[in-house]
């Protein structure tokens, strides 16, 4: 079994955009070819379902290389505030830092009306159920046969991407008209990596699993520790996000790597040059994502030779 999982990051989604554009490159074959699942939290799970949506030709809608325009072209619309948002938010203090209309607006422009029963490859995408307490996971091998799984592909990227503080709670309904309130799998799986291991259940002997980060931050990018000694809930309410998301992914780079032993591939990268904000969608930055994500291409060539040598 070939599995592809794409950590949450906002808009760092660019650097495994740039990753797997180069795979599709080298391979001469689409994403949804090469591997049997493809897994996302969050602006990894909005690039699973863009890798997996049929076009009108039954091939891909989407290649790797066209989904940095979504980053590109719409991140400085969906991360965009207002003044008057600014004020009526107190900067993300009493209410969500942006609206998630432009969001919406671009999930359904490069989603159309696909549903999940209708993706070329598996797709399996996290997020989180507010009422019911508990994860929450999009599985297309069920919406095949069930209905009750069967959600629009829009709807799924909208509900993982909903991180708390940055965009509000959505509240999604499935084929058989259930609804479900959802924020950004990130706050339990940003690195979905395990989950989808722990759902599938391949075994190490019999596995490609191919997982893809967001970036990850330096020391100069770090919590300053004699502010936080002053922090309330408030002052933590931010950078906790962060860390959280951050943690989370760590730990699940470090099991798997135990777990598995070969077969088994990371690329990650520090950044060097973007900010590790998930909502800075500055020119200056997107050009520093891409120039991070270009190191990360070449720093890992030989491993992605590898991964293509292994996937065809």
């Amino acid at each position: 079994m070939k599995i592809l999982s794409i950590d949450g990051g906002g808009i760092r989604g660019i650097i495994p955009a740039v990753v797997l554009a180069e795979i599709e490159k080298r391979s001469g074959r689409p994403i949804a070819e090469l591997f049997d699942v493809v897994a996302g939290t969050s602006t990894g799970g909005i690039l699973a379902c863009a890798l997996a949506c049929p076009g009108t030709d039954g091939r891909p809608r989407h290649d790797a290389a066209s989904l940095l325009d979504l980053y590109v072209d719409d991140g400085p619309k969906i991360f965009h505030r207002s003044l008057v948002k600014r004020i009526t938010s107190v900067d993300g203090y009493v209410d969500e830092l942006y609206d998630n209309s432009a969001l919406r607006t671009s999930l359904v422009e490069h989603l159309g009306e696909a549903r999940l029963k209708d993706a070329l490859c598996q797709v399996f995408v996290t997020a989180y159920e507010l009422r019911l307490r508990q994860a929450f996971f999009f599985r297309s091998r069920r919406a095949v046969s069930a209905a009750a799984y069967d959600f629009s592909m829009a709807d799924v990227a909208l509900a993982t991407s909903s991180a708390p503080t940055y965009f509000e709670p959505v509240d999604v309904v499935n084929a058989a008209g259930e609804t479900y309130s959802l924020i950004d799998g990130g706050v339990f799986a940003t690195n979905p990596a395990m989950c989808t291991y722990a759902d599938y259940q391949p075994g190490s002997d019999a596995i490609v699993l191919v997982s893809l980060g967001t970036g990850t931050q330096t020391p100069a990018h770090g919590v300053d520790v004699e502010a936080a000694r002053g922090w309330g809930k408030i002052g933590w309410v931010r950078p906790l996000i962060d860390v959280i998301f951050d943690g989370v992914s760590d730990t699940v780079e470090y099991e798997l790597g135990t777990f598995l032993d070969k077969h088994y591939f990371r690329l990650q990268t520090p950044l060097k040059y973007a900010k590790e904000a998930l909502d800075d969608a500055s020119q200056a930055n997107l050009a520093n994502l891409r120039r991070d994500a270009d190191e990360l291409v070449a720093a890992k060539t030989g491993e992605i030779d590898e991964i293509c040598r292994l996937l065809t």
